[in-house]
Formats: structure tokens, sequence, C-alpha cells
């Protein structure tokens, strides 16, 4: 198996297309296969992307009381989880954000939201002038996750100064039910096309680990494709307490990493971050989610949880030998 791994890995550099039955007999690769499989996923990275590392950051802008009731969200105001609950932070909250996201290390820097969308006035009033400041002020490219959106909005947020617009589909569309039922899929993807429309990058990935199969991970993956994002963020399920999932168990840090490797094949020119769970899920093998395949990954800390020291990812890219460089978008 590690020789067709392999050939799949130089046939992806001549341009074919890995197809759904090789993705999901990948995903089902155990034991020493695996290693192959990693080995061809970074062959296939350094080809399409380069050997660089790109770093992205946050700012949970709106926190708490979103009407949807994502099984995995602890600001849904379904659950109980004890998140801190406020409105949108003030104009320069949101621009010394991006001053600090530069001063780590990110260029791409996000404004997120909790809510179905934002709403239009006061809100994407004061979001558009930070853009456009953080534009002015900065070398970030300022990027924006604001919920469901129109073509209008968007629109308007590409004159304000976003580069990048993050939706992501959190699942594939036919386990999509069992997460959230407040709002349709078609809305989400809708949403990734009115922002290429508007001429955005799109910034668009999901959560594994939440009960979904290894081939609907696939699935969604192809929806990706399909949709031509730009850059594909990869969640691990944290378990928060108070939420639908919980109790849920972590998935492997192998399964994380076979994972990764897939939709390196299945995407290959794409930006690939590794984001949120990558601390518990990956634990000791957090530095392999690289040579798996992933070219960016998140610093700092998440929306409601704690990310991982700083200091510590700089690290593990030092002694790496990775540079950094390009944008999550």
């Amino acid at each position: 198996m590690g020789q067709i791994t392999l050939d799949l890995a130089e046939r992806i550099i001549d341009g074919e297309a890995l197809s759904e039955n090789e993705a999901l007999e990948l995903m089902q690769l155990k034991g020493n296969e695996r290693f192959a499989l990693f080995l061809a996923a970074s062959r296939v990275k350094e080809h399409f992307v380069g050997n660089h590392v790109s770093l992205c950051s946050i700012i949970n802008a709106k926190s708490g009381r979103c009407p949807e009731n994502c099984a995995f969200c602890a600001q849904s105001a379904h659950h109980s989880s004890d998140v801190p609950i406020y409105p949108l932070v003030d104009e320069e909250s949101l621009v010394s954000g991006a001053h600090a996201a530069e001063e780590s290390g990110s260029i791409c820097y996000g404004i997120v939201t909790s809510g179905t969308t934002i709403s239009k006035g006061d809100e994407l009033d004061r979001i558009c002038r930070a853009l456009g400041r953080i534009r002015r002020e900065t070398g970030i490219d300022p990027s924006c996750s604001l919920g469901l959106l129109d073509e209008e909005t968007a629109m308007l947020l590409k004159e304000a100064g976003a580069v990048t617009y993050h939706h992501n589909l959190e699942t594939a569309r036919s386990f999509f039910p069992s997460i959230c039922t407040t709002h349709d899929y078609e809305e989400d993807v809708r949403t990734v096309r009115a922002a290429k429309s508007a001429g955005m990058k799109v910034c668009s990935g999901g959560i594994f680990g939440l009960g979904e199969t290894a081939a609907q991970r696939v699935e969604m993956a192809l929806t990706l494709r399909e949709l031509e994002v730009d850059s594909v963020p990869l969640n691990f399920l944290n378990p928060i307490e108070g939420t639908r999932l919980e109790g849920s168990n972590l998935i492997t840090p192998q399964e994380c990493l076979v994972t990764i490797a897939v939709y390196r094949l299945l995407l290959p020119a794409k930006m690939i971050t590794v984001c949120g769970g990558r601390e518990k899920n990956l634990r000791d093998l957090q530095s392999w989610m690289f040579f798996a395949g992933a070219s960016g990954t998140m610093i700092g800390n998440y929306l409601t949880t704690t990310g991982r020291n700083t200091a510590d990812d700089w690290q593990m890219l030092h002694d790496l030998e990775l540079e950094t460089e390009g944008c999550c978008g």
C-alpha cells in the first residue's frame, strides 16, 4: 500500500483529482500504512504550497446567546455552558486585537461574532470602520466570520477591507441535521457563494468528532472542493460542559492525522489550517500535523477555550525548521 499511496501523490501532482472511493480507502488505513499516507500528503503539500506555515488569530468580538442550536457550540442559547456573554466590542478593541495578532506573528486576523448573522446598522458599520483601520494601520489581512451573509453585506465588507470571509460548513450535508436544525445547510452554502461573488477569499471547513462517519468527512471535503474555497480550517471537537456533545469521546491523534492527510490529497492546493481542539486531540503528536499535510495553524486563544501557549507553538515551528508566511485565506 505504501507505494500505491506515493503513486497517488504523483498523480495528484500531475493534475489528477483524488476520487471519492480512493479517499474512502485511505481513511481506512491502519498501522504503518498511515505513515506512507502522511508522506504522500507531505509531498503534495510541499509541491503545491511549499514548506512554510501560515498563522492566524481571531477575536471573539461578540459572545453568547446565539439562537442557533449547533450541538457542539458553547455560545448557543440552547445550551447551559458557562461562557462570557457580551455584545459587539468597540472599534478600538477590534483594531487593537489586530495589532496584537500581528505582534504574535499572525498575518490573518479574524473578527468573529456569535449569532445567525450580523445586524445591519451600528454593528456592521463598526466592523467596517475597524476593517478599514486594520488595513491602514497594520500588515494584517483582516477576515470576518459573522454568520450567514447576503450579497449586499458581502460587498460592504469587501469594500471596507475584508480580505477573507470565514464560514464553516461544520460537517457533511448528510449529517448536518443531527448537529443543527435551526437553519438549513444550503444557507451556509449560499453564504460561501455570496462571499466569493463579492471578491473575498473564502475560508471554510468544519469540526471532526461530532459523531460523523469517515465517509461523511470525505463528503464535506468534496463539497468544499466543489465550492472552490480558498482555505480549509480543520477543527477537532473539544467537548464543552453544558453542550449537547459534552460527553463525546475525543478522536484519536492518528485519526486526526489521517483526516488531515486525506483532506490534503483531496484539496491539494488549498491552505489547510489546523485550529480548535488540536491540543486535546493530537496531544503529543501536534507537530505531526504538518507532516500529514497541514500548511497552517491558529495561534492564541479560540472563541470560548484557551489555546496553546504561543511561545510553545513558536518553539514547535522552530524545532521543525518551518518558515512562516502567507495568509490563512
